[in-house]
């Protein structure tokens, strides 16, 4: 395990003494090389996506099954930027996985449904989805298509992932009900090649730290924001106000990409049908980087019906603050 002390250079402020009643989002997109792409079979796998999640969960039509009031969430849109050479299967598939993310999040975030047992069932319906008996919502989701598309050993993996999002929820919930806040620490478990892995990190820091800037509005108007938010975090441990605090991880999403970048540049050889792959791989990892930036600044779960003007001007106004959660 190797441990990385996170310490961009921003000005540290101080907090002021009265309320902001709005910010400015840092211009991400701007300051991502990459291209955005996006998937051609899009609407036709959007459509049929959110028909299978009302199909599968009815009940989703109810709020307090559901956990939260209706927005367009738009994922289909979603998987399309970050899967934009996916065939329209495959599509589906990542769609639908990523409807599933969103709301099983959602529900054990705020207590809709048991943590551990929403974990138990969705894995019992990951490992055997034919003869499983699922009645927890999650996990009759589940039993879709999940599995199709890899061989065992993926699956494993992929389970295996599933697992530590389980448990990563599970000690958030547990964070939030002592009032504990995260550490600006991340620990890396070196599964691979280290240069592979420095890619792995780079985009999955990019990626929670992006959403952390666009969903801080949502989340603090939910009284949710305190315990695993970065930009929260910053201005518990940094003293920063909140624009500053914004900046401050806006930079650290900037140095996320330097560090991408970097490490891209250190990949070594392993013959010609190894790099190709591994280039294959990269690109894929740089479309994940690149892809939730367009669609976090514009979609209607962080901005409603603000998306598209807040993507333009980057002024994001302050939602009445709710009670702090429990």
């Amino acid at each position: 395990m190797t441990a990385i002390i996170l310490v961009p250079t921003v000005t540290q402020t101080t907090t002021p003494d009265c309320e902001p009643s709005q910010f400015i989002l840092p211009n991400l997109i701007n300051y991502c090389p990459y291209p955005l792409r996006q998937n051609r079979h899009c609407h036709t796998v959007a459509r049929s996506s959110d028909q299978w999640l009302i199909d599968v969960t009815p009940q989703l039509a109810e709020p307090e099954i559901r956990g939260y009031e209706h927005t367009d969430m738009d994922t289909g849109t979603l998987a399309a930027v970050c899967y934009p050479d996916a065939d329209e299967f495959h599509l589906r598939v990542c769609s639908d996985f990523l409807n599933w993310l969103f709301i099983v999040d959602d529900w054990m975030e705020y207590n809709v449904v048991d943590v551990r047992k929403t974990r138990e069932s969705c894995i019992s319906a990951l490992r055997d989805p034919i003869n499983f008996d699922a009645e927890q919502l999650g996990a009759k989701m589940c039993k879709s298509r999940f599995r199709e598309t890899a061989g065992a050993g993926c699956i494993e993996r992929f389970i295996h992932a599933s697992e530590l999002f389980f448990a990563a929820v599970a000690k958030q919930v547990d964070d939030r009900s002592k009032g504990e806040y995260l550490e600006l620490i991340s620990l890396t478990e070196v599964i691979s090649h280290p240069v592979v892995v420095a890619l792995q990190d780079a985009t999955n820091d990019h990626m929670v730290w992006s959403n952390d800037i666009f969903s801080y509005n949502m989340e603090q108007s939910r009284g949710d924001v305190h315990w695993h938010n970065m930009v929260a975090v910053l201005m518990h441990e940094r003293g920063l106000d909140l624009q500053g605090a914004i900046d401050y991880a806006g930079q650290m999403c900037q140095d996320a990409i330097q560090r991408f970048e970097y490490n891209r540049a250190m990949l070594p050889s392993w013959g010609a049908e190894v790099d190709r792959q591994v280039d294959i791989y990269v690109q894929g990892l740089q479309n994940i980087i690149v892809g939730p930036l367009h669609w976090q600044s514009k979609s209607a779960r962080y901005f409603g019906k603000d998306g598209h003007a807040v993507k333009w001007d980057r002024v994001v106004k302050l939602l009445p603050k709710g009670p702090r959660r429990a």
